[in-house]
């Protein structure tokens, strides 16, 4: 396995986490399930607005298994060139968070409608890190050849 290889099998895993938590556990605060939403448990109170919130939840958890059966078959059939192409095309995807998630997060966060507070903070942290590690291994398989 090349760098590449172990960066993108490392990504499936962390987001298999998340697709479990939303399946299975989506009241967690772990795994950045839903529960960190105070509006998770207030949406209980009406079950419209419930079931339409778990429909969502559930739709961004199917979504995700797609991409992830996408990149578990570019993982097992890819050649190099688009290996280094499935993480330009990550970091871009991944970096939209920073344009449309992170500002409503942090919002959320300053009107302490997340639970642990500075969540928002602590996410951005950990996209910015997937992002800096994927960057890194483009750039020295890049530089390897």
């Amino acid at each position: 396995m090349n760098l590449p290889q172990i960066v993108i099998g490392t990504f499936i895993l962390l987001e298999l986490s998340n697709v479990i938590s939303l399946y299975f556990n989506p009241e967690t605060k772990r795994g950045n399930s839903i529960g960190v939403f105070k509006a998770w448990e207030k949406s209980k109170n009406d079950p419209e607005m419930h079931y339409f919130v778990k429909y969502l939840v559930n739709w961004v958890a199917g979504t995700k298994l797609i991409f992830i059966f996408l990149l578990v078959v570019i993982l097992l059939t890819a050649n190099q060139v688009t290996l280094n192409l499935t993480l330009i095309a990550l970091i871009l995807s991944i970096s939209t968070f920073f344009w449309r998630l992170y500002p409503l997060i942090r919002k959320m966060d300053n009107n302490n409608e997340i639970e642990p507070k500075n969540y928002s903070a602590t996410l951005f942290l950990m996209i910015l890190v997937i992002i800096i590690v994927m960057l890194t291994a483009l750039s020295i398989s890049l530089l390897i050849g």
